[in-house]
């Protein structure tokens, strides 16, 4: 139970202005325990059906808070859980008892669970990989809600996965069996919970209506609602030609961002690349602290000379989400988007917008 607990919790907001949100749904139905969670956004189901007992069926609506603690820390393998009377819950164990106050059963939102809408099935690690590679770049302000989200548009039999925040762009690229066709827009946080569910490489079930999205994953139900609006055109962002490349080993350029930008005085960190064929140096300048170069001579660039500067995070998060031992950065102009990308693939590309330096 309590694995299942700790799953169907995160989906509940504890500062929800609807207070039976807060807590966790027990249905005690003849053939199992049906736990639900939700803050309205999101909602995580599951049914648990081995292990189990049913006296007598009936419902309640227990503090997310209090109920997982209560079982973390029970002091028995087994845990008997009775209404007493109305709402009032015994919890117990071997030697230890609790009674929890409770909602109301009735007072709880109705959530539609069923499986209807457009069909998917992907692989469960797959899923967890396009997350992971393009949740990062979400904006997290509110002013523009469809960017607080990850773009997923089905057609042609391929489904592109988008994220920015108007300063970064994340897209990831993968093959579908059926030519399903689809274009919603996932909340981050949604996204996160369902990355953080998936422990096995299985089969996932999804269903895609006009305004929510259902994942079946093993025995568990992530309900999510979908964010309405038109998400931005991006394709001008990532150009067909690029003038000039830079080809470097990964950990090498990451350890070069690290340090140079040691000297960066806000969340920005700003560093510069000063490029040509025979010299690529990654600099970072504070007038109140001092100067750092790093010299990436190893390094393959391909054009003539060019600087272009930018924020250290971005291109750090970008080179981790392409996570290959080699990337490849290619540039149009000094305050053009720049696009970077595994060497031999291009499912997955990162965009990092310039900044001027002065």
């Amino acid at each position: 139970m309590l694995n299942a607990l700790s799953k169907v919790s995160r989906a509940v907001s504890l500062k929800s202005p609807l207070p039976v949100l807060t807590g966790i749904k027990f249905e005690l139905l003849d053939d199992g325990l049906i736990l639900t969670g939700s803050d309205s956004d999101i909602t995580i189901q599951t049914k648990i059906t081995d292990d189990i007992e049913i006296i007598e069926t009936g419902g309640v609506v227990l503090s997310s808070k209090y109920i997982l603690e209560i079982i973390k820390k029970i002091d028995s393998d087994d845990v008997h859980i009775s209404i007493l009377d109305g709402t009032l819950t015994r919890i117990e164990g071997s030697s230890s008892k609790f009674d929890l106050n409770g909602t109301p059963i009735n007072d709880y939102p109705r959530v539609n669970m069923n499986t209807e809408g457009i069909p998917l099935q992907l692989r469960a690690f797959l899923l967890k990989t396009v997350i992971e590679k393009t949740s990062f770049a979400t904006s997290e302000k509110e002013t523009r809600p469809v960017l607080t989200g990850v773009n997923f548009h089905a057609k042609d039999g391929k489904m592109v996965a988008i994220a920015t925040d108007s300063y970064r762009l994340a897209q990831n690229v993968i093959n579908l069996e059926d030519e399903q066709s689809f274009n919603i827009i996932v909340p981050k946080k949604s996204l996160t919970e369902i990355s953080r569910i998936i422990e096995k490489d299985e089969e996932i079930n999804i269903f895609v209506s006009d305004r929510k999205i259902l994942f079946v994953i093993d025995d568990f139900y992530i309900l999510s609602r979908l964010i309405d609006g038109t998400y931005p055109d991006t394709s001008r962002l990532i150009s067909d030609a690029y003038d000039y490349s830079l080809s470097v080993n990964s950990s090498v350029l990451l350890s070069a961002i690290d340090r140079a930008s040691l000297f960066s005085v806000d969340s920005t960190n700003i560093v510069t690349l000063n490029m040509s064929p025979n010299h690529v140096v990654l600099s970072s300048y504070s007038q109140e602290i001092g100067s750092v170069e790093e010299d990436l001579s190893a390094s393959f660039y391909k054009g003539e000379e060019l600087e272009i500067s930018f924020s250290a995070r971005y291109l750090s998060d970008a080179i981790k989400s392409v996570g290959s031992e080699t990337v490849k950065i290619l540039f149009t102009g000094t305050m053009r988007p720049f696009i970077i990308k595994d060497v031999e693939r291009d499912d997955n590309i990162q965009v990092v917008l310039p900044v001027r330096s002065y």
